[in-house]
């Protein structure tokens, strides 16, 4: 019995989980998450809007808040807006992927996040252990293709990295396994819709 509040997932699907502060959501996060769904072959992305970012030390606007612009932001079918973490009561990312492979023991996941992420992926609590657990999906965002190319993750997993169209295949693949896309990405930025002054 899953506890209540957390998305329904089918055996067998292929899950994209897009984690952060959403601080706020904004056309960018909705751009990748399309962008994802076709590109990696997902039935569907979980955005899990996180109590707060452990790199980040400005806490984040109030979660009820943060959810509400996301969910107004992200409409599509396959797309769900959750408060996962929060239930779970996990703080870090392979803390949360742990979790949900626990709860959700027949589902595939794929962890989602922009190249500016991966340019510093290994200072992420356990990063080696997200990579060991589940493929990973990077979609390259302006100004951060050639960082996030040589950094330290892509060169110590560079030989599990599907290329080109094989990138559909992400989500069937056993990690560990990550893709990287390029992408026309929106220029939007939550910090930018922070300092014109359009969040809390």
């Amino acid at each position: 019995m899953l506890r209540h509040g957390l998305p329904q997932a089918r055996a067998g699907q292929v899950i994209g989980v897009l984690g952060g502060s959403f601080d706020p959501a904004h056309e960018g996060h909705v751009h990748i998450t399309k962008a994802a769904l076709e590109r990696f072959g997902l039935d569907s992305v979980w955005w899990l809007v996180s109590p707060g970012n452990p790199l980040k030390s400005r806490g984040p606007a109030p979660m009820a808040e943060r959810l509400a612009t996301a969910r107004a932001v992200m409409q599509h079918p396959r797309v769900k807006v959750t408060d996962i973490e929060a239930r779970l009561g996990t703080r870090y990312t392979a803390q949360t992927i742990a979790a949900l492979q626990m709860v959700y023991p027949d589902v595939r996941f794929v962890w989602l996040m922009g190249a500016d992420n991966l340019a510093q992926f290994h200072r992420w609590q356990d990063w080696r252990e997200i990579m060991e657990r589940v493929p990973v999906g990077v979609l390259a965002r302006p100004g951060d293709r050639i960082s996030a190319r040589m950094s330290k993750t892509a060169r110590l997993y560079r030989e599990n990295r599907l290329i080109g169209r094989a990138s559909q295949l992400l989500g069937r693949a056993d990690a560990p396994m990550w893709s990287f896309v390029n992408l026309p990405m929106s220029a939007s930025s939550s910090s930018a819709i922070r300092a014109a002054g359009n969040w809390g």
